[in-house]
């Protein structure tokens, strides 16, 4: 059988040359692309979440694996109806949508038709498609806008109505038909996508979409939306870009003309008064009606345009971007956040940020030996911004009656576990932000975050907020210099304690900031440990070597706590700290059944 990495690359080489599929089902045979699909999947929190049976990650073995292979080779594996629950909106406003949570073995099958599809498609796809993909994600996004898009006039947003729901199945095997030449792997991912949904247990048959937490369901999504990538950059982009540059303004090339007429005459007074005039008018005619420029950004369901030009022509753009839609993909563009919003005097909304292009008359930068250029740098250029209401909506949640509170479910934490729960927190909304030029707004949610956390600390140790202060803070070095943090310490016996830090991150522009969706499969995942110890084959508990599995927990949190109480096979994982551990069936029974009689 060939190993899984070979048949990766095998794919992503016929997809870079475009030649089509024919015997893809055979590779759902293959048990190494059901091992590399284990080794991605086991530490989701999900895994240990059950669908509509009680079948999780708990337990997994290579019997599993041979089970599911030998119905595939009959064509005899059914998905399971997927378990849907709502859950509520970013936005809030009391929305909701659905999440579907499949079982166990479903998200494995998925997960292997995944690495298939996307080792294939991944490379096909347009480079301006950023969402789940590789090495790409919201901040390789924002970093081509701000980049690339100097000088757009309008922005066009774009927002597709229940794109995951509404995803037509017709059109979808459709789509794949045209590359993948295999009825039987066609077949497959039709009875993924219509297996249909259990609410509040009652069946629902699946019309159309894929369930949203479905582990194929991002790139399905991706392939169906890479026809309306190959649209825009095809046929919309051609059409309205034209004009190698502008025509010059006339007004500039008179001021001009008058500046090097003064100088002649030796007026220094008029010259200089020319000058600054000339610095106050566009060297390019901004209405030049020979030129336009449209750019294009995608992620997930959630596209972007930039368009130069008049906004008679943007309003077309939109209307043939949603004739489309609706004619080629059987999708809606969302009336209420598709928008087209003029750059210099408003904000276009995207992936959190918000959009525009700077507009100023002063001059930024002053000649230097290398560069005599007295020019307006920052006219034109996109800027990023933190949006006033994210600050409101993050700071809420550590907030009561308008100040920041103590935080009551986390007294009975450790100080460690404290820190290092608002550190985290704080992090994640720093580090998605540090593109924005106003990332320092964010002092607010920090020192907010600072007191609540600060207050929970004093409600645990029945203390004040300056002791608690005093005996945390601590400096930490950046590369801007020393910062202000604060840190808990977590000693462990003969190993370096465990730090958590909250604070001292630099709140400055990082013009090169990047977060990805998702690292590449790669580099670390066909050698896990936890594959490498399931292949041996040999209990960690009593050495047996037969009918062996994987027993699993949530999180080391979950185990009983060090002392004469806790059962042996705690013991072991605690001490290794690690949240699996390979068992015989016996011990695994006995694990689950009495877990203090199970002796080393």
């Amino acid at each position: 059988m060939q190993n899984a990495e070979t048949v990766l690359d095998v794919l992503r080489e016929r997809g870079r040359r475009g030649l089509p599929l024919e015997q893809l089902y055979r590779q759902m045979f293959n048990p190494q692309l059901y091992l590399l699909a284990y080794g991605r999947v086991y530490a989701n929190k999900g895994a240990m979440t059950a669908g509509v049976t009680q079948e999780t990650v708990d337990g997994m073995s290579l019997g599993k694996i041979d089970r599911i292979i030998e119905a595939m080779r009959f064509e005899r594996y059914r998905f399971r109806p997927v378990r849907r629950v709502p859950i509520p909106k970013k936005s809030g406003k009391g929305k909701t949508r659905p999440l579907g949570l499949p079982t166990w073995s479903d998200k494995l099958v998925g997960e292997v038709v995944r690495l298939l599809l996307e080792a294939y498609y991944d490379v096909q796809f347009s480079d301006r498609s950023h969402g789940f993909r590789p090495r790409r994600g919201c901040h390789t996004a924002l970093r081509e806008i701000a980049n690339t898009w100097s000088g757009t006039t309008w922005f066009i947003e774009g927002d597709v109505s229940d794109c995951f729901g509404s995803l037509d199945h017709t059109v979808m095997i459709d789509t794949l038909a045209e590359k993948i030449h295999d009825n039987r792997f066609l077949r497959l991912v039709r009875a993924m996508l219509t297996a249909g949904y259990l609410q509040d247990w009652v069946w629902h048959e699946t019309l159309s979409g894929a369930p949203q937490g479905g582990v194929a369901s991002p790139i399905l999504s991706n392939i169906y939306l890479h026809r309306l990538d190959q649209f825009v950059e095809t046929v919309l982009i051609p059409q309205y870009t034209r004009g190698k540059r502008r025509e010059r303004n006339p007004a500039y090339r008179q001021v001009e003309y008058a500046l090097v007429t003064a100088r002649r005459r030796g007026d220094r007074a008029h010259a200089r008064d020319l000058y600054r005039r000339l610095h106050s008018l566009p060297s390019q005619d901004p209405r030049d009606p020979g030129y336009r420029r449209l750019k294009y950004c995608r992620y997930a369901d959630d596209t972007l345009l930039g368009f130069v030009g008049p906004k008679a022509e943007a309003e077309e753009i939109k209307q043939r971007l949603a004739a489309f839609l609706r004619d080629e993909l059987k999708l809606t563009l969302s009336q209420d956040k598709t928008l087209i919003t003029h750059a210099r005097s408003q904000r276009a909304r995207f992936l959190g940020y918000e959009i525009r292009v700077a507009a100023s008359d002063r001059r930024t930068r002053r000649p230097s030996a290398t560069d005599r250029r007295n020019r307006r740098s920052v006219n034109g250029v996109v800027a990023l911004h933190v949006p006033r209401d994210v600050i409101t909506a993050k700071s809420a949640h550590y907030m009561a009656r308008g100040t920041p509170a103590c935080r009551c479910p986390l007294v009975n934490e450790g100080d460690f576990t404290i820190v290092a729960k608002y550190g985290a927190e704080y992090r994640g909304i720093v580090q998605y932000y540090l593109l924005a030029g106003d990332v320092m707004r964010l002092h607010r949610l920090r020192w907010v975050m600072e007191t609540s956390m600060l207050k929970t600390l004093a409600r645990k140790h029945k203390s004040t907020v300056s002791r608690m202060a005093a005996r945390h803070k601590a400096k930490t070095v950046t590369p801007y210099g020393p910062r202000t943090c604060f840190e808990a310490r977590l000693d462990r016996d003969s190993r370096s304690s465990l730090v958590a830090r909250f604070g001292g991150i630099p709140l400055k522009r990082q013009k090169t900031a990047t977060l990805v969706d998702r690292q590449p499969t790669r580099p670390i995942y066909a050698h896990k440990e936890l594959i490498q110890r399931l292949r041996k084959g040999r209990c960690e508990l009593c050495q047996q070597s037969e009918n062996i599995q994987v027993h699993h927990i949530r999180g080391l949190a979950d185990l009983t706590p060090a002392g004469p109480a806790q059962p042996a096979w705690e013991k072991i994982m605690t001490n290794k700290r690690r949240k699996t551990l390979v068992v015989c069936d016996h011990c695994h029974d006995l694990i689950h059944a009495t877990p203090t009689e199970l002796t080393p």
